[in-house]
């Protein structure tokens, strides 16, 4: 009972202290701020000046001789997967992990789906899918979600985004948007399963890291493990080539990162746990409205 009562607070102290930044990012368009690919196809009609030329349908166009556009109408029950990397590699963090901080991330955008009357659900993944919740309305079920997630005990400490990614193709039928917030330290080749995710669907990743993971300390002979594999290795921090060529190796891959995703034409979002992500947050949606 008492395990019970201190998971409440926890998301009840999330619900407080992220509903204020869920407000201010729909405040004065409500119907815009996760627009994404949430359009229907409406009918195909006559083209009028001022139209936008990108939505000539130049096949009925050639057809029939005269230009043609389609219309399309905002779809208004939109549906919102938050796909939540829970691998052993977000329990790292300065002062507070990016487990945490991705949970107070989606706590906020989730709240803001609630205030938007959308639906919302949550794949909890690490080298597979761990656990499924359907999308639904409402706030008893966004509680829900968020209960599901804090007392969330992983089974693999392992990270698979290309497997658990394919299996997440199969599951949702629908179109929807897709937040995938990770770390993204993962080796598996994950771009195609995206690519082909992206056809379908909105996607929006959320790359949450640390600081310490960017630049090492001049603390001399330490040893490192990967929290997934357990695999160690002695480096000697107090050589500073290799501080340099460490900070430049993440440089490089994060720059790689943003880079092959902007090519399959996924919005990047890059928070650390340090900063203060209500703004970057309220910058991203912004953009979106």
């Amino acid at each position: 009972m008492e395990q019970i009562n201190e998971l409440l607070k926890q998301v009840k102290k999330l619900e407080i202290t992220t509903r204020l930044l869920a407000d201010g990012l729909i405040t004065g368009n409500t119907d815009s701020i996760f627009k994404g690919q949430g359009i229907e196809f409406s009918e195909i009609r006559d083209y009028r000046h001022g139209d936008d030329i990108r939505a000539i349908d130049w096949k009925v166009t050639a057809r029939f001789n005269h230009p043609y556009i389609k219309e399309f109408i905002e779809e208004r029950d939109l549906q919102i997967y938050f796909i939540i990397d829970l691998s052993e590699s977000g329990s790292f963090g300065s002062n507070i992990s990016k487990k945490q901080r991705s949970l107070e991330i989606i706590a906020s955008i989730m709240f803001a789906v609630l205030r938007n009357n959308d639906r919302a659900g949550v794949f909890l993944v690490t080298d597979k899918v761990e656990k499924y919740i359907p999308a639904k309305k409402g706030r008893r079920h966004i509680l829900h979600l968020l209960t599901s997630i804090v007392n969330f005990t992983p089974i693999s400490p392992k990270t698979d985004l290309k497997n658990t990614l394919v299996e997440i193709a199969k599951i949702i039928k629908r179109k929807s948007i897709l937040f995938i917030i990770s770390d993204f330290i993962d080796e598996s080749e994950f771009l195609k399963p995206l690519k082909i995710l992206r056809k379908k669907h909105d996607i929006i990743a959320l790359r949450i890291t640390d600081q310490r993971e960017k630049e090492i300390p001049d603390i001399g002979l330490i040893e490192l493990e990967d929290k997934e594999t357990g695999e160690q290795i002695l480096v000697d921090t107090s050589d500073e080539e290799f501080r340099r060529s460490y900070s430049n190796l993440i440089y490089e891959n994060e720059l790689q990162f943003i880079s092959n995703l902007r090519k399959i034409k996924i919005e990047t979002l890059s928070m650390t746990t340090e900063q203060n992500y209500a703004i970057p947050l309220r910058k991203f949606f912004r953009r979106r409205k």
